[in-house]
């Protein structure tokens, strides 16, 4: 209880405020009063909405781990089909560091229905460079009651390493691992590879005018099997080893800028046999983790000016976030999210087809 409320009537009154454009507690307990009749159709809130510094109480005390369970459960029972591209990345809260304390800012990694643009999952990390401990976790959280089973899920150059695939393997899905210059001679095997493989032995494509697709697996030919020395016995003591590693893919495009043009070269490992066509589609789904969720939530939502620094303020309020994220989301109209959000803040009618999807 906090200030004569229910943990329940608190973690609406929050989401609800959130939707409606509100970044502050105390603004979110001022809509919450305005509009207590509306929350009352929903729960009771016999003593009323609590204020601001309750609410902060409040959630700096709830256990993060407990509530990104809930909210991956809460997608799960909503949107009940499992997703089949998933990207996790990693995204810095900039203005929650508290430099007072030497606590650095919160570092989230997301899991990201690329898709249907739904949030799946979260895990807090210290900062960036423990993403790695994060990303196994998150993963196991998501695979439970085969909920990743069937998935293709890519992750940035970070997780290219066996133990991540594995754990993306035994949750019954596939991995998409980039390798960038901080793997260089796993890069070098594989440029090599590309530099000398028969045309023959590659599949095409140039989904854009700037961008062109290859990859190849031992799907189309099975005699060459082309991946099998990223997993087979031949590689070196201490040498990467990915299991089921079955398709590797190079993408190349070309940048225009004012005086030159720019080509730049990613190569990516996956264990699913992909067409370069499939590929391609994984590969722009990725990127778009970071146009469809990590910039509308700077944008949109406001949140690397959040100074929330106390208690788990932050790590709960960032779910809070991704809640309010998913339900906008769903609506069918051609309005922007920011659009939404102000809407949602005038009209409780429009608020309450928002909610909607809260207990589909």
């Amino acid at each position: 209880m906090a200030g004569g409320s229910s943990l329940p009537e608190v973690l609406f009154l929050v989401v609800c405020g959130t939707i409606c454009d509100f970044d502050d507690y105390d603004l979110i307990a001022d809509w919450g009063q305005t509009h207590l009749a509306f929350l009352r159709r929903y729960l009771p809130y016999d003593h009323g909405v609590p204020g601001g510094r309750w609410l902060t109480i409040l959630m700096n005390r709830i256990d993060p781990n407990l509530f990104s369970a809930a909210f991956t459960d809460w997608v799960r029972q909503v949107w009940p089909d499992r997703p089949e591209l998933i990207a996790i990345d990693g995204k810095t809260s900039r203005r929650s560091h508290d430099r007072s304390a030497g606590q650095p800012a919160l570092h989230l990694v997301s899991a990201f229905a690329t898709t249907s643009r739904l949030v799946l999952g979260q895990e807090a990390v210290a900062d960036k460079s423990s993403e790695l401990a994060a990303i196994p976790a998150l993963i196991e959280r998501l695979a439970g009651n085969d909920g990743l089973k069937g998935a293709l899920v890519s992750i940035d150059a970070v997780a290219t390493n066996a133990t991540i695939a594995r754990t993306i393997r035994d949750a019954k899905a596939d991995y998409l691992l980039a390798v960038k210059a901080n793997q260089p001679t796993l890069r070098q095997e594989i440029e090599t590879f590309f530099n000398d493989a028969p045309l023959t032995s590659l599949d095409s494509d140039t989904p854009m005018s700037t961008r062109a697709m290859a990859a190849s697996n031992s799907a189309w030919s099975p005699s060459a099997k082309e991946a099998d020395w990223l997993s087979g016995d031949q590689r070196f003591p201490g040498e990467l080893r990915l299991p089921d590693a079955s398709t590797i893919i190079r993408v190349t495009w070309r940048t225009e800028l004012k005086d030159r043009g720019r080509f730049d070269t990613r190569y990516y490992i996956s264990s699913a046999a992909l067409s370069a066509k499939q590929a391609a589609q994984a590969v722009r789904g990725h990127w778009a983790i970071e146009n469809s969720l990590h910039w509308v939530l700077d944008v949109v939502f406001n949140d690397d000016q959040s100074h929330l620094r106390k208690g788990h303020g932050a790590k709960n309020m960032a779910v809070v976030r991704h809640f309010a994220f998913n339900l906008l989301r769903t609506i069918a109209d051609k309005r922007s999210l920011k659009s939404r959000r102000k809407i949602a803040g005038w009209d409780t009618a429009y608020l309450q087809t928002i909610l909607g999807n809260l207990t589909r």
